[in-house]
C-alpha cells in the first residue's frame, strides 16, 4: 500500500475536455463511532513500536496506547505543546530513533497531527530540516517516502489527517510555515467523533469554524474542481446544522459525528482546491501572535465574506464565486429567498453567538496591519482567493475584526 493516492481526473463536457486537476487523500480512511477501538489492529499491520505524538495532555492517548499494547504493538510518548517548531519535531526524530519506532500516530488536534506527519517525513529524508520549509527555508522537495502515519483526530476541525502539509511555527521569525508534498499524506486516517465528545464549548466552537471556514473558502476558490465541490456542498450542510448543537450539548452524537465528516471534508477539499484569505491573515496572525488558529478563523470569516462579495459586484459580476457564495447563504440558511450577503451575516451572527474573541484581544493593534498584510501576501492561501482584494480592502477586513 502507498502512503498517499493522487487520482488524475479529466472531465468530458460534450467532445471536448475542458477541465484538468488531480485529487489526493490518505490511502485509506476508516470514519465512525467506536473506530478507536479498531487501532490496534490497524497500527500492527504498521510495524511493532508506535511513537504516538500527542497534544499537551498524553493521559489522553492512554486508552490508544492500551488498544496497541493489546494487539503487541508497544509505544513511546512525544507531546506537543503549543504549535510544533522545528526544535519539537527534531527533538521527536531523536526519541522516535532512541526508542526504535517503526511507525508514527498522530493523536489531538492539529498540531499533534501536523508533527507526527514531519517527524515521519524527517526522518527518512535526510539533511537540514529547515531546507525543506516554506518561506523560511529553499522548499527542497521531498523525495523519500516517509516512515507510515496513522492520524486520530480527537477535535473537529482543522482535517490535517487528510491533508499533504504540516504547518509549523519558527518562533524566532514570527511566522507559520508549511513543510508540503503529496508524501507528507497519512497511510491511514482513522476518525472516531466520540473522541471529540469531551471537547470544551469554547474549543468545539473555535474548531467547528475552522471547519465551516476550510468548506467555504475552498468552495469560492480559484482552483475549485468538481470533487472538492461536492464535498463543501455537503460538509457546510452538516456543519450548518450542527456546529452549535455540537457546542452546546459535548455529547449529542449526530451533531459531534456531523461535526467530525466536516471537518474530514474540509480537509480533503483544501488539500485539493486552495483556501482564501481567511486563512492568509490566519497563518500570519498565527505566526506573529499566541492566538488559536480557528479563533482567527471565526473573527476573519464574516469580514471575508463581506469583502469578497462586495469586489466581486463591483469588479467581476460573472466571476462564479458570486454564485457560489449565494449556494452557501441558500445552505446555510435553508431556503432561497437569500442574497450572498445574508450568508455572511449568518457567520457574524454565529461568531456572535459564540462570542468568539475579537483579534484585538489577542494583542493584534492597527499599527499591526502593515505587517500583517506583508506577510499575508506571500501565503499560498492568499492566492487562493476568488478575487483579487486591494491593499484597502484587506486592510479594512482587519480592521473590522480587531
Amino acid at each position: 500500500m502507498t502512503s498517499h493516492q493522487v487520482v488524475r481526473v479529466i472531465v468530458v463536457h460534450g467532445a471536448c475536455l475542458d477541465m484538468n486537476f488531480e485529487f489526493a487523500t490518505a490511502a485509506r480512511i476508516v470514519f465512525g463511532q467506536g473506530t478507536i477501538r479498531d487501532a490496534g489492529s490497524h497500527a500492527e499491520r504498521m510495524g511493532t513500536r508506535a511513537l504516538v505524538v500527542t497534544g499537551s495532555n498524553p493521559g489522553r492517548a492512554t486508552r490508544l496506547i492500551d488498544i496497541l499494547r493489546d494487539h503487541g504493538v508497544e509505544s513511546s510518548t512525544a507531546a506537543v505543546y503549543g504549535e510544533p517548531t522545528v526544535r519539537t519535531i527534531v527533538d521527536g526524530i531523536d526519541l522516535l530513533r532512541d526508542a526504535d519506532c517503526d511507525f508514527v500516530i498522530g493523536f489531538g488536534g492539529g498540531s499533534a497531527i501536523d508533527a507526527a506527519k514531519a517527524i515521519a517525513i524527517l526522518t527518512t529524508n535526510p539533511g537540514d530540516p529547515v531546507s525543506y520549509l516554506e518561506v523560511i527555508g529553499k522548499g527542497k522537495p521531498i523525495t523519500e517516502p516517509p516512515l507510515p502515519v496513522i492520524a486520530i483526530p480527537t477535535t473537529a476541525g482543522t482535517g490535517s489527517e487528510v491533508t499533504s502539509n504540516a504547518v509549523l511555527a519558527a518562533p524566532d521569525r514570527r511566522v507559520k510555515v508549511s513543510l508540503r508534498s503529496p508524501l507528507v499524506l497519512p497511510r491511514l486516517a482513522l476518525i472516531d467523533p466520540e473522541l471529540t465528545y469531551s471537547l470544551p464549548p469554547e474549543i468545539t466552537a473555535w474548531t467547528g469554524m475552522d471547519a465551516l471556514t476550510q468548506l467555504i473558502e475552498p468552495l469560492v476558490s480559484r482552483q475549485a474542481n468538481p470533487l472538492t465541490d461536492a464535498l463543501c456542498r455537503e460538509g457546510i450542510r452538516r456543519a450548518a446544522r450542527s456546529i452549535r448543537r455540537a457546542a452546546e450539548h459535548g455529547d449529542h452524537a449526530p451533531a459531534r459525528e456531523d461535526m467530525a465528516l466536516a471537518s474530514l471534508m474540509g480537509g480533503l477539499a483544501l488539500a485539493n482546491a486552495r483556501l482564501g484569505a481567511v486563512h492568509g491573515f490566519a497563518s500570519a496572525i498565527g505566526g506573529m501572535f499566541e492566538a488559536p488558529h480557528g479563533a482567527i478563523c471565526a473573527a476573519l470569516l464574516p469580514q471575508v465574506m463581506r469583502a469578497n462579495i462586495n469586489a466581486l459586484r463591483q469588479r467581476e459580476p460573472k466571476n462564479p464565486a458570486l454564485a457560489r457564495y449565494l449556494e452557501v447563504a441558500r445552505i446555510v440558511l435553508g431556503r432561497g429567498d437569500v442574497s450572498a450577503e445574508d450568508g455572511a451575516a449568518w457567520a457574524a451572527e454565529l461568531t456572535k453567538g459564540f462570542t468568539i474573541p475579537r483579534l484585538g484581544s489577542f494583542g493584534v493593534k492597527s499599527t499591526d496591519v502593515t505587517d500583517i498584510l506583508d506577510r499575508a501576501a506571500r501565503s499560498s492561501s492568499m492566492k487562493g482567493n476568488p478575487i483579487a482584494l486591494t491593499a484597502d480592502e484587506l486592510a479594512q477586513v482587519l480592521e473590522q475584526a480587531l
